[in-house]
């Protein structure tokens, strides 16, 4: 995750900025900055030597800022203050949304929003959420390529910027190194992939059950990632993928597959992994965690009919695969999933 470093900053070190103005939601910023301070606690428990977390508060000018909820924040570095030869390059960036029509607040930031498009250029990490998305839009970053922000304000960006691929019904789009998010919960969503990156698996799903107690679909599948999985030009593995779908409790091997659809066992993995980026037994394997995860939420089924509709003929297998993927059981999985989905409290 970390860009390579200047030659004056520690390469052990991560750099987050929190980009703050006038009218900023003050939750898009305490909520990330604390679920990134969790992922580093959990860490360095385990590893004293993990990548320690640096985060600032980046304005435009040195004086104290007023939230939405009237909460005051003074910055850490003020970019007016910055020399023009002092290169403050940060890994990443984070530009949250604001409560109200964004376009005054980014005529007076104007130094803001070409300081984000330098950063980009020198290899920073962009993450905007909501109206926060036009501060990136401002600089041009985001012409062709794809983006997503808050409904409410889907037709204005779209007349605003009309360069910009925009994706109204992403929670998440990323493309090269900008990530946007439509929500709140979405930024969480990607914060845990990016703890993820940084801090290891454990530490993400550490952070997840500690900051949200329901069960979300895993980063991967929320966003709109140019070239992703579903979008592929390759229409044979297209036709594949459905058949693995709609057949998840088959026993074919993947060597049988791939003969029944006129490719050798080599061409089969040397294509599907070209066109989705994974592995087949990968893919499969995840449909199949997927659904069973579904059939637990909305189904009396039990665990071993579910193992054998997906095509697992042992429960503990199953099991297995859950503990590994989630740290937790299919039983507590469904327990945790209905107390939420369920409660009447």
């Amino acid at each position: 995750m970390p860009k390579n470093k200047n030659i004056n900053q520690d390469i052990n070190q991560l750099q987050v900025s929190l980009v703050i103005y006038q009218h900023v939601l003050a939750t898009g910023l305490t909520l990330p900055l604390e679920m990134l301070l969790a992922g580093e606690a959990f860490a360095r428990r385990y590893d004293k030597t993990t990548i320690k977390l640096q985060t600032q508060l980046v304005s435009q000018e040195n004086k104290a800022v007023k939230s939405r909820a009237g909460i005051q924040f003074l910055p850490d570095v003020a970019l007016d203050n910055l020399a023009a030869d002092e290169n403050y390059l940060p890994d990443i960036i984070l530009v949250p949304s604001l409560w109200r029509n964004p376009r005054p607040v980014l005529k007076q930031h104007r130094k803001l929003i070409n300081w984000l498009k330098h950063c980009w250029q020198q290899g920073s990490t962009l993450l905007a959420v909501g109206t926060g998305v036009c501060f990136l839009a401002e600089s041009g970053l985001l012409d062709d390529h794809s983006a997503t922000t808050h409904w409410h304000y889907v037709e204005q960006f779209k007349r605003d910027y009309p360069k910009v691929e925009l994706k109204p019904d992403f929670f998440i789009t990323q493309s090269d190194r900008i990530y946007c998010a439509a929500s709140l919960n979405a930024l969480a969503d990607i914060i845990v992939h990016l703890i993820s990156q940084t801090y290891g698996r454990a530490a993400a799903q550490n952070v997840e059950r500690n900051f949200s107690h329901e069960i979300r679909k895993p980063y991967e599948e929320q966003r709109y990632l140019e070239g992703a999985v579903d979008r592929h030009a390759d229409e044979l593995i297209a036709q594949i993928q459905f058949w693995l779908q709609t057949n998840l409790n088959s026993d074919i091997s993947l060597a049988e597959l791939a003969e029944q659809f006129g490719l050798s066992q080599r061409s089969f993995t040397r294509r599907f992994k070209t066109a989705t980026g994974i592995r087949a037994t990968e893919y499969w394997q995840q449909l199949r965690i997927e659904t069973a995860k579904d059939l637990l939420a909305s189904s009396n089924l039990t665990i071993q009919e579910i193992a054998y509709h997906v095509g697992y003929y042992d429960q503990g297998h199953l099991t297995r695969l859950f503990k590994q993927n989630l740290t937790l059981t299919p039983k507590d999985y469904r327990a945790m999933v209905r107390k939420k989905l369920f409660s009447q409290s």
